[in-house]
């Protein structure tokens, strides 16, 4: 147990000092997420309105920005794998004494770590888009985030276990993060959409952690209640809790998935 700790923190260590030290970095995990909400923001806003009483769509979109940034930062985290093994440095790591699921964890939880200071840092932007933050947002959003970002950065771990180009895994990576996003309800309600959409945003368990973020801001206005917040699954309107369970269980399967994988290919 205690290899699988040290590995854990030395790792993470590791992708922290280097997300640190590449700001350039930084700047472009937000540069696609603001685009988004800058252009489609201000392209639908006036031409949709308000979604619901008191909630326009650049406040609906708001928080699935969030979750997208996060799921860019976290899924993308995986490219480390493939740098360092493409440069030699991960083989320098396997023939430390660290256990290899402690490896895998570090690397997940590192690059989680940044993923969740970049979707706080997003928070400054709530009082441009008119949204109100208080003290149960902030708090909340950090067990929120934590598990969004733990669990995709264990899908980022596993594809990279199998790719051995840098290209080749952004390839990849892009083609399954732009599914993930435009079906996970960032721009429109799952609810309300057709039948075949709603079942293929119901199977992304993105949809979940931006549902999440979305009742964490909305929820406790007028929002509530209406069809904009809370998939419904089999009838049942899933609460904040139950997504973070559901992208919680996924995120567990991945990080498993994951570790046998690059224990297998290394």
């Amino acid at each position: 147990m205690e290899e699988v700790f040290r590995g854990i923190w030395v790792i993470a260590y590791r992708e922290l000092l280097r997300f640190v030290q590449e700001r350039s970095r930084l700047v472009s995990s937000f540069a696609m997420p603001l685009i988004f909400l800058a252009i489609f923001g201000a392209g639908f806003n006036r031409i949709i309105g308000n979604l619901t009483a008191g909630v326009n769509y650049i406040q609906f979109m708001y928080p699935g920005i969030i979750a997208m940034t996060v799921l860019m930062s976290s899924v993308f985290s995986g490219l480390s794998v493939v740098w360092d093994r493409e440069f030699g440095f991960l083989r320098e790591v396997l023939v430390a004494p660290l256990n290899r699921g402690g490896i895998v964890l570090g690397k997940a939880t590192g690059n989680a770590a940044t993923a969740v200071l970049q979707g706080l840092v997003l928070l400054a932007l709530a009082p441009v888009v008119g949204v109100t933050l208080n003290g149960t947002i902030i708090a909340g959003m950090f067990p929120v985030l934590i598990v969004l970002s733990l669990s995709l950065s264990g899908l980022g771990v596993l594809v990279a276990s199998r790719m051995r180009s840098q290209q080749g895994f952004q390839l990849v990576i892009q083609a399954l993060v732009f599914p993930m996003i435009f079906l996970a309800g960032v721009f429109f309600p799952v609810n309300d959409v057709p039948a075949w959409l709603s079942v293929l945003s119901k199977i992304d368990p993105v949809t979940y952690g931006v549902d999440a973020i979305r009742q964490l801001f909305l929820g406790g206005s007028s929002a509530a209640g209406s069809s904009i917040i809370g998939v419904t699954v089999f009838g049942h309107t899933m609460t904040m809790w139950q997504d973070i369970g559901i992208v919680a269980g996924f995120g567990a399967v991945l990080m498993v998935l994951g570790i046998l994988s690059f224990s297998r290919q290394e």
